[in-house]
């Protein structure tokens, strides 16, 4: 198989394709030979092309998305495990225990049922968090050039992805007003391993653009979100997110879409203080 540069760069635009399409259709029965059509793969090379650039064959991670959307869904919504069973792809109730026991080591009821102790992260810090009331807003469709990396979030090279993607908007001359710097955490770290975590890095642009290589483009959905505005260092995020779900969500009438949240860099920290940084953080409701 080809390894060039110029072949992986193509390979990396026809595997957004395919990984968008898996997200959209969780609720659907997905057929490999429409997603091998999707790629543009060769039908023969399809499943090693993609269990290389994911990491893992095609259908472990098609089963992955869909139990760690069960997860998500199991502790932030109301929905019955017989609902969310068949909005992640399971034919039946029994089919998503079996196999959430299977992956996670505990049934989707105890899952729910002791969330607390599975979920919320032990540990000694005493930081006061400057987090504003939220605001409700509903969002529209909203147009970015993207780019994806796998790993741990802490350890991400975000400079390089910003970087990256600006090179692009100057490439492409799709520099207007109103450019905005927007990451989207996909996964949740106490639930997926962080080797797993996706993470995409996305600029909001005003302009048609033409995907390049591992720099995707795509529309986010708008919705309606719970807006937090947050002043502090970055790495203070995992607390963050603590006090949104587990305090402020399990203690609204809200409950949680099926979309990942965003999060959108206000200050550049190149030029504020680490305390002094400002970032909105929209959650999806329903």
């Amino acid at each position: 198989m080809d390894k060039s540069p110029k072949t992986q760069h193509i390979y990396q635009e026809q595997l957004h394709t395919v990984v968008e399409y898996i997200h959209n259709h969780l609720d659907t029965k997905i057929d490999i030979a429409v997603l091998a059509e999707l790629s543009h793969f060769s039908a023969f090379h399809f499943h090693r092309i993609t269990r290389a650039l994911l990491g893992e064959p095609i259908g472990a991670y098609i089963t992955r998305a869909r139990l760690e959307t069960a997860a998500k869904l199991l502790r932030y919504s109301d929905n019955s495990i017989e609902t969310i069973a068949y909005s992640v792809g399971f034919e039946t109730p029994s089919s998503l225990s079996k196999a959430f026991k299977n992956y996670f080591g505990i049934s989707p009821s105890a899952h729910r049922n002791k969330k607390e102790l599975i979920i919320k992260k032990q540990n000694s810090m005493t930081t006061t968090l400057n987090i504003k009331t939220p605001k409700i807003q509903n969002l529209d469709d909203q147009n970015c050039l993207y780019y994806t990396m796998h790993g741990a979030y802490r350890s991400l090279d975000y400079a390089g992805a910003w970087q990256k993607l600006w090179t692009e908007i100057k490439a492409q001359k799709l520099f207007t007003k109103g450019i905005q710097m927007m990451g989207l955490p996909f996964d949740d770290p106490n639930v997926t391993d962080p080797n797993n975590t996706r993470y995409d890095a996305c600029l909001i642009i005003h302009k048609d653009a033409k995907p390049n290589g591992d720099v995707g483009v795509k529309t986010l959905k708008g919705g309606k979100f719970a807006v937090f505005l947050y002043q502090g260092s970055y790495k203070h995020f995992p607390e963050v997110y603590d006090y949104m779900f587990n305090n402020w969500l399990l203690n609204t009438d809200y409950q949680l879409r099926d979309a990942p949240p965003r999060e959108r860099y206000i200050s550049n920290p190149d030029r504020v203080a680490e305390d002094k940084l400002k970032t909105e953080f929209y959650i999806p409701i329903k």
